[in-house]
């Protein structure tokens, strides 16, 4: 078994920064948290060090169209008509081209902090719509992607059925990700053997939304599986509002509590348009909002209501979603700038008088993002030794100490203070590229190139 040893003059642990901390390091675990230690002499040393963030919900295969959808039509331009743009991109994609594009984002999120990362996959079959004579063919290339650049994998298996709600029949633009549930159950089983041997992987489920599964079929998901994680899109466009409204006279925040168990093994992601009522009930609910800043910008979605969220002890991780940009520090920065937008007041998320606003964003993505996926975000015995590393040296890190590097990191130095990021004790990232960048740049090179000819 492989022995590490690390000495970080300060770390972020679960109960706040502490100096001269030291982790020992057993076949990828942390075995030993000691305080207030000297380094020994094998120990790997370095200035600053905190828990690798979780990437609650990435479309991997989307990080290829990013910024093919900036061009105006001849009507306002929304989520729905990028949403055409997105059809036709994924169209010709095999899975060896998911594998390439997959492995691009996963590398782009560790060299910003990201260390496990959220796969809602929901393009399953091929082209014409039938399953692959390997069902979880696409699965599997999600599952090299990981095995390849070394991020921690939660996949999250859509099941996705209708256009709309009330069982709408599907789009033939939905075509390859159509199921039933017997078809999803296959799916799934074969998705659990794709990421049977990937260290500390995960596997969940997602109903894409209320417009894609019926009530009856939300009740056989969850019967399929009682434990682990379930992620749901979920009230993300006033239109979706409007039509779930119509067809059950509530809105889909308020449906879906009132219909299924949502607890802590949910996460709603989005859930941007929500009442007060909405907002105090999901709270309550233990369930973790997975929030995308920059996606939901890119696509006006709109503002979740953070302010209303965190006063009633709201949960909450964030995302990369469409890979449009992918940068750890920049969801958090960007969660509480649109905050500061619309409200016009700063540090909208601090916990208070003289609370720090970056050390806020950060640990509460470090917990709700750990819940949502299944896998501790902390530097604690029995986790994963999954850690970032910051400069000590950068202009807006340096001479700093405990929650002013939150600050720093977060709305300062950004990517450009990543200095490492270990994934089970191994350094995947150093000066802030991923050992294996060249190679991975070069295939999705090629593959762009043949899919945008």
């Amino acid at each position: 078994m492989t022995m590490h040893s690390f000495h970080f003059a300060q770390a972020l642990l679960p109960q706040g920064w502490r100096d001269d901390v030291r982790l020992e390091v057993a076949g990828g675990m942390i075995t030993r948290v000691s305080l207030d230690t000297a380094p020994q002499p094998a120990d790997a040393c370095h200035p600053i060090a905190m828990p690798g963030v979780p990437n609650v919900h990435s479309h991997a295969f989307q990080r290829g169209m990013a910024g093919l959808a900036e061009v105006r039509g001849a009507r306002g331009d929304s989520f729905w008509t990028w949403r055409q743009v997105m059809y036709r991109f994924l169209d010709r994609l095999t899975p060896d081209d998911v594998l390439a594009i997959a492995a691009m984002a996963y590398v782009e999120m560790l060299e910003t902090g990201f260390t496990r990362v959220g796969e809602f996959h929901y393009l399953h079959h091929a082209g014409d719509g039938r399953p692959y004579a390997a069902r979880a063919a696409m699965a599997q290339a999600i599952a090299e992607a990981a095995r390849e650049t070394g991020i921690a994998l939660t996949l999250l298996p859509v099941f996705y059925a209708h256009a709309g709600f009330g069982g709408a029949a599907p789009d033939p633009a939905q075509r390859r990700f159509i199921h039933d549930l017997d078809g999803y159950a296959a799916l799934h089983a074969e998705s659990a053997r794709a990421i049977a041997d990937l260290p500390d992987a995960v596997l969940g489920m997602a109903p894409h939304s209320l417009r894609a599964a019926t009530a009856e079929e939300l009740a056989g998901l969850l019967a399929m599986a009682p434990s682990g994680p379930v992620h749901i899109h979920i009230s993300e466009q006033t239109a979706e509002v409007e039509a779930c409204v119509a067809w059950s006279g509530a809105r889909p925040v308020e449906w879906l509590l009132a219909h299924a168990d949502v607890d802590a093994r949910w996460c709603l992601v989005h859930a941007t348009h929500m009442t007060q009522a909405e907002t105090a009930a999901l709270a309550a609910s233990g369930a973790v909002a997975g929030l995308c800043p920059i996606t939901e910008a890119n696509l006006g979605d709109g503002l979740f209501p953070v302010a209303d969220y965190l006063g009633a002890g709201g949960r909450w991780g964030v995302g990369s979603d469409s890979n449009v940009m992918i940068d750890a520090a920049e969801e958090l920065r960007w969660l509480e700038y649109g905050q500061r937008l619309t409200a016009r007041v700063r540090n909208v998320m601090a916990a208070g008088a003289g609370g720090s606003t970056g050390a806020r964003l950060l640990t509460g993505a470090l917990a709700g993002g750990g819940q949502a996926l299944g896998g501790a975000a902390a530097l604690v015995v029995g986790a994963p030794a999954d850690f970032i590393t910051l400069d000590g040296a950068h202009p807006s890190l340096g001479s700093r100490r405990g929650d002013a590097l939150a600050d720093g990191w977060i709305f300062a130095a950004g990517r450009a203070g990543v200095a490492g990021v270990w994934r089970r004790g191994v350094q995947l990232v150093a000066g802030g590229r991923h050992h294996r960048r060249a190679a991975v740049v070069a295939r999705y090179a090629g593959v762009l190139h043949r899919l945008l000819a």
